[in-house]
């Protein structure tokens, strides 16, 4: 068997990184090799993960507020010499009708989900390039594939970010940088655990049968050491010819829509 690709000599660096997917890409990136700065709003959080993975730093930065992003990168460059691997992880959701939503609420996810994304690119690619090359990974979602009621900001938002990945690659391609997108289906977080009782409301569903919808539709909970792993690929050399691209992790939840 081939021995896994590694990423030693790489520095990442992984917003939304205090808990959830954030958190086992961050430990996922470190055990393939990788220094990783572990950034999150919450530094207590971030540090937290940090302590738990060798030779990792964490930064606190509000994705939203360009000055912090870009002194997000500049910190990482200047502690490690160099930016090789940049996650945009950093999300919010709520499960709220559109004729029900404040535009202050829309703005609030679309700030983190969508400005977020496009500034972490904005202040890592330039540095990525300036590196010698290397990758950008951002997290969309099944949800930018089409309609998804209840959380229209999320969704839209999502659908945004898979178009600026695809975007992106090719703005940056000759300039060394790949960027790709990992679409989950829903994850075991605490994000999807704290929306269950929600949906089911919305949904005008019994307690517990957003699970059963799910098993339904693709099986079962994908966890976050699942996404971690493709994460892992795109940042890896494995995947040195793809670039615009999207990986669907869904267990199969999109298939079952038709």
């Amino acid at each position: 068997m081939p021995i896994r690709d590694s990423l030693e000599d790489r520095i990442a660096l992984v917003t939304g990184a205090g808990a959830g997917l954030g958190a086992a890409i961050a430990r996922r990136l470190s055990s393939d090799g990788a220094t990783v700065v572990v950034s999150d709003i919450d530094y207590s959080a971030a540090q937290y993960v940090a302590d738990s993975i060798e030779g990792a730093v964490a930064i606190a930065a509000d994705v939203t507020e360009e000055d912090q992003v870009r002194s997000l990168v500049e910190q990482t460059v200047d502690r490690f010499g160099a930016l090789h691997i940049a996650v945009p992880n950093a999300g919010v959701g709520a499960v709220q009708p559109i004729a029900e939503m404040s535009y202050a609420d829309w703005r609030k996810i679309t700030a983190v989900d969508l400005d977020g994304v496009f500034l972490t690119i904005r202040y890592a690619a330039p540095a990525i390039a300036a590196s010698g090359g290397g990758t950008i990974v951002t997290i969309s979602s099944i949800t930018a594939t089409a309609g998804s009621a209840l959380i229209a900001p999320y969704a839209a938002s999502k659908a945004a970010v898979k178009n600026l990945t695809e975007t992106a690659a090719v703005e940056f391609r000759d300039h060394g940088v790949r960027v790709n997108a990992v679409l989950p289906g829903f994850i075991d977080t605490e994000l999807v655990t704290t929306a269950r009782p929600h949906f089911e409301t919305a949904l005008g569903l019994p307690a517990g049968g957003f699970d059963d919808l799910i098993a339904s539709k693709q099986g079962r909970y994908g966890t976050p050491e699942e996404v971690a792993a493709a994460v892992a690929f795109f940042a890896s050399s494995e995947s040195s010819w793809c670039t615009g691209s999207s990986l669907v992790l869904d267990g199969g939840l999109v298939a079952s829509l038709f």
